[in-house]
């Protein structure tokens, strides 16, 4: 039995209100209703406005405005259990703030939390809300990441899971072409869970995905045979090649689990998928969705492929954040070790 459970989904979205002014209501998860929080909403309807404004015009990508409404959000709970108002701030509170940021959160929450804030006072000086951005002149902590976190396999790991997949359901089958689909192109799981059936297309002889990347991007690549044989399995055992403005990837029916239904599968849903695959095949449990761009970008400059591709395939804005992704310095061999010759 498939088990396709999955939490509510986390990115909220703004409702759109004719009123100029509109009350403190406008924020809302889809399922219950947020209210713009008591410490901007007490600066006036104009605040309140910006506030609303800022999320549901500024910010496009959603996945960034759910993380800086939760940073604003903690932010305002912070100043209220102070009794801090707006017209109170200053570069010291802002910066007390972000200390006490340091000692319950990594590095790369405080400084996100302290450009949301930024970014949000900034709308407000443009609007003639603040006289002044309070946090223009404050500094987060310094980071930098020479190598990313994301838990990578290796080939023979990948290939393990891919062979591990049971393909005798086509829940098995579309499992494994989605996996696929990330390791063979790099794909982020938002672009993979967004492609429709008519991004698989014919390229002269081979075939061809169309990814819609974050800010954007449009990718289009040909695809490996491996994938491409996964690909037609699925899509000619679902039925769904004539489909071609719906889903590729979907989910299937609640209560009968042989038959897929046209609701797209969320990125909820397949790292529950991965989660579970990863260990089914013995895999560790922390492999995540995106570990599969950091295997697909590693497996490729392994084997002779260039940085400058990768970060092209990628859809990366520069080479450094692609080399992030690259792990072929994490083989360190007793050789290497013995050279310490003290």
């Amino acid at each position: 039995m498939s088990d396709e459970s999955e939490k509510p989904d986390a990115q909220f979205q703004l409702r759109l209100i004719a009123d100029p002014w509109p009350q403190s209501n406008a924020v809302c998860t889809g399922v219950t209703v947020r209210n713009v929080p008591a410490f901007f909403a007490s600066a006036g309807p104009r605040a309140d406005f910006r506030f609303i404004e800022f999320f549901a015009a500024h910010i496009r990508n959603p996945n960034t405005r759910a993380a800086y409404y939760r940073a604003v959000c903690r932010f305002a709970d912070w100043c209220a259990a102070r009794r801090v108002r707006m017209v109170d701030l200053n570069p010291v509170v802002i910066a007390a703030y972000v200390e006490e940021m340091q000692r319950h959160r990594p590095e790369p929450s405080v400084k996100q939390a302290l450009a949301a804030i930024r970014m949000l006072f900034d709308w407000f000086v443009t609007g003639h809300v603040m006289p002044f951005n309070p946090a223009s002149s404050v500094r987060g902590p310094r980071y930098s990441l020479r190598r990313g976190k994301t838990p990578v396999l290796d080939a023979d790991q990948a290939r393990r899971l891919l062979d591990s997949i049971d393909v005798g359901s086509i829940v098995g089958v579309r499992d494994r072409a989605l996996i696929a689909t990330m390791v063979f192109t790099f794909a982020r799981v938002g672009a993979v869970v967004a492609l429709k059936v008519e991004d698989y297309f014919q390229h002269g002889k081979r075939w061809a995905v169309r990814l819609h990347e974050k800010n954007g991007k449009l990718i289009e690549m040909g695809v490996h045979h491996n994938l491409e044989a996964y690909l037609d399995e699925y899509i000619d055992r679902a039925v769904i090649r004539g489909d071609r403005k719906q889903a590729l990837f979907r989910r299937v029916a609640k209560h009968r689990h042989t038959e897929l239904t046209a609701i797209p599968m969320t990125r909820q849903l397949v790292w529950s998928i991965v989660k579970r695959r990863a260990r089914a095949a013995g895999l560790p449990p922390e492999i995540c969705s995106h570990s599969f761009r950091a295997t697909g970008i590693t497996t490729y400059l392994r084997n002779g492929g260039t940085l400058e591709k990768a970060q092209y395939m990628a859809g990366h804005e520069s080479s450094r954040t692609t080399s992030l992704y690259d792990r072929r310095q994490d083989e360190i061999t007793l050789d290497d070790v013995e050279r310490i010759a003290i």
